[in-house]
């Protein structure tokens, strides 16, 4: 007989001070409405909750090690021999969502079978196939969802979602809850029972509901908790498994923490339900939904309730690009006309600052500074000179980025606490850090009331008896909390903005400088090339250069070629193949700065789908992946131009090969100044801090990983461009793909 042993998956006591680090996915137990049945590939029952026996009346209370067929008999309508083995292979081949859920009867009540796969192992859950509740969910999705799509405003589509929610699932409140960017979280729309107090608009710290329940949230849809105030099943399993919990990740079961279920019963919550919401794959929000009494909701409707969900976040996230898209195409045409001004007017610092738009409007800024051209210009609210004097010599000393932002500056610069209130929000683009040339700009306090649920700095409460309570809090008063010092945060689209603005003053800067100037700045240049090229020579190529010659000694000591000697050589051989590609390339970037241009009319179609295919090639994707749209023919040096399709479409195939519907599209635009070429990705994407740097030399993204790379094409393709008289910039969102424009002079 095989004894079994109840996994144990809370060596420490959760509290507060650890819960961010409970195992919720291994909770060693599921809730007690339904029951659990693990198998192996194999379908020998490898894991069981110890409930089993309350639902198959006379069966052994240790199944461990059978062949899962010893449970059907135990069925009151017998399907066919094996045929949860058959589910199985259906499974494999088209995907459990295809037979989820299968119903069968037990004891004349019919049951959910719903199965999922759990590393090594298939969960078979077995829950009631009935709800708690009359309501016939999926003949009242289709008008609810109709709906709640009724108003196109994103406030009224989040009041209309939680009422109509509340229509179909009955629960007592129903509310959507939006997370931070620091993880606490807000109710922003909500439905309710007229005898309960409202939560609109109040707070919840990150604590709440901690980053691995988030992540969880990400992969399950849906989250049901059926009843506080019953215990839950253990898991059971052999004792050659006992060290390995079951990961319950997929599960629709799995046991709540201890913390969680003690919260809920301070908030006097018997039964919760939640949907997720996503934005960009990202977790948004949740519907979240609180019942006073017990209420179990069966697979089929909460899976209508998934679609609910599912169908907000879409409208979300059309709703959200929208509004995005049209801030970006503001903040996009102050840039361009910008750009028309540099280049018409005779003084760069007098087009950014004398004509609408202005500087002001490239972001959402109540004053901005100007410094170049040993000028000072002021627009909006700033600070005084003395004042803009010491937070620039502050930025000197402690800003290396070319690009820094800040919502609460008295927070990492205390002297300037005086004049928070006009200027909390800072953000300065560095133009030049040796001439003194700087933009900046500010925005103003805002002062707000945030109402908490309770005090968030008061996490744990203690019993009369002086035992710690296990909950955020027992007391949920509304706690309120001003906020002050800060503005409102810096957008992303705020950040592309001043990112491309910063490279058409640059490129502002080039055409009109004066020989001096120029001379300068390639004094300058030469000088930082000397200095990076002396630094990889003494430690990016110190690494291989210490391989090859220790694994010469070594060859130099055998007699013979053994196996060890091969290996050797094949390290030698590639230590060598990275040097030499190094080198290779830094030679290349060098020499761009001193060869001539050899303008011709370059018909780019040819070359792009020549590049193309045999970049697919190369990387082993299908040359399908690439669609060529408009491909006008430029002026420019054809070797030092295919030169720069081939680094930038490489990196769109390269970065874009893990995506599971890889796309690269590559398009242009003809207007009368200029023709922009295109090339976008729905690959790795780039952290918006890091954007500002894409185009320094041996500059590599952090999200790479073991990807390929020397941190040089970029650069050689910027100088390329350069040297042509062009512009190229970039856009991208970490995780959705990036885009590379490349603007060539007609």
């Amino acid at each position: 007989m095989i004894k079994f042993f109840t996994i144990n998956t809370y060596p420490l006591i959760i509290d507060l001070t650890n819960c961010d680090r409970e195992p919720i996915h291994i909770p060693g137990s599921i809730q007690s409405h339904g029951f659990l049945i693990a198998i192996d590939h194999k379908c020998h029952i490898t894991y069981h909750s110890d409930n089993v026996d309350a639902y198959f009346k006379g069966a052994p209370a240790n199944l461990l090690g059978e062949d899962v067929k010893i449970i059907e008999p135990y069925f009151d309508q017998h399907e066919p021999v094996n045929f949860i083995g058959q589910l199985i292979t259906i499974g494999k081949v088209s995907g459990f969502e295809q037979i989820n859920p299968f119903i069968i009867h037990i004891q004349g009540q019919p049951f959910h079978l719903i199965i999922s796969i759990s590393d090594d192992n298939y969960l078979l859950e077995f829950e009631p196939a009935a709800s708690d509740h009359n309501n016939d969910i999926q003949k009242t999705i289709g008008r609810s969802i109709s709906e709640m799509l009724a108003d196109k405003n994103l406030q009224s589509l989040l009041n209309n979602s939680a009422v109509q929610v509340k229509n179909v699932i009955g629960f007592d409140r129903v509310m959507v809850y939006r997370f931070a960017p620091d993880g606490h979280g807000e109710v922003i729309a909500e439905a309710k029972n007229d005898n309960l107090p409202s939560w609109l608009g109040l707070h919840y710290p990150a604590s709440d509901i901690p980053k691995q329940a988030r992540e969880l949230y990400k992969k399950n849809l849906t989250r049901l908790i059926a009843n506080v105030n019953v215990l839950p099943s253990a898991i059971i399993t052999s004792a050659t498994q006992a060290a390995t919990p079951l990961d319950l990740t997929c599960s629709h079961l799995r046991a709540v923490s201890p913390v969680h279920i003690q919260y809920l019963k301070n908030m006097g919550v018997h039964s919760s339900f939640s949907i997720s919401l996503l934005y960009k794959q990202e977790l948004w929000g949740l519907i979240a939904c609180h019942n006073y009494t017990p209420r179990f909701i069966d697979y089929r409707s909460r899976e209508s309730a998934k679609l609910i969900g599912q169908i907000l976040s879409s409208a979300l996230e059309f709703r959200q690009d929208e509004e995005n898209q049209q801030t970006m195409e503001r903040y996009k045409n102050a840039v361009d006309q910008l750009s028309r001004y540099m280049l018409k007017d005779d003084r760069i610092e007098e087009a950014l600052t004398l004509h609408s738009p202005s500087l002001m409007d490239v972001v959402d800024a109540d004053g901005a500074v100007l410094m170049l051209e040993n000028r000072t210009i002021r627009l909006g609210e700033t600070p005084n000179d003395e004042q803009l004097k010491e937070l620039l010599s502050w930025v000197k000393n402690n800003i290396v980025d070319s690009l820094y932002y800040t919502s609460n500056l008295s927070a990492v610069y205390p002297q300037s606490a005086p004049y928070k209130n006009a200027v909390s929000g800072l953000m300065v683009s560095t133009l030049s850090r040796e001439l003194d040339e700087y933009v900046f700009w500010f925005k103003h306090e805002q002062i707000k009331s945030v109402n908490w649920a309770g005090n968030p700095n008061k996490p744990v409460e203690l019993s009369p008896e002086g035992e710690r309570i296990l909950s955020p809090r027992n007391s949920f008063e509304i706690w309120s909390e001003t906020v002050a010092s800060t503005s409102v945060e810096w957008s992303n689209e705020e950040v592309k903005s001043v990112i491309r603005l910063r490279s058409e003053i640059a490129y502002a800067l080039n055409q009109k400088a004066g020989a001096i100037r120029l001379l300068n700045e390639k004094l300058k240049q030469a000088y930082e090339e000397l200095d990076t090229f002396s630094y990889t020579i003494s430690h990016d190529l110190k690494n291989p250069l210490t391989a090859i010659k220790s694994y010469a000694q070594i060859l130099l000591r055998d007699k013979t070629l053994s196996p060890q000697a091969e290996r050797a050589l094949s390290r030698i051989n590639a230590g060598a193949d990275k040097m030499n590609s190094m080198i290779g390339e830094v030679l290349d970037y060098s020499r761009i700065g001193r060869a001539e241009l050899v303008y011709t009319e370059v018909e780019t179609r040819t070359m792009i789908e020549e590049l193309a295919r045999e970049i697919a090639l190369i990387y082993e994707v299908d040359p399908a992946v690439v669609t060529i749209g408009n491909t006008p023919p430029i002026q420019g040096d054809r070797v030092m131009i295919s030169q720069v399709f081939a680094n930038i479409i490489s990196n769109a195939i390269k970065y874009s090969r893990s995506s599971p519907d890889q796309r690269v599209t590559i398009d242009a635009t003809d207007n009368e100044q200029e023709i922009v070429y295109t090339i976008t990705d729905n690959g790795l994407g780039i952290d918006i801090k890091q954007l500002p740097r894409i185009f320094e030399l041996f500059n590599r993204m952090d999200n790479v990983g073991d990807i390929e790379g020397t941190g040089v094409g970029l650069a050689i393709v910027k100088r390329i461009i350069e040297k042509h008289r062009g512009k190229i910039w970039v856009d991208s969102e970490l995780g959705a793909g990036t885009t590379f424009y490349i603007a060539f002079h007609k």
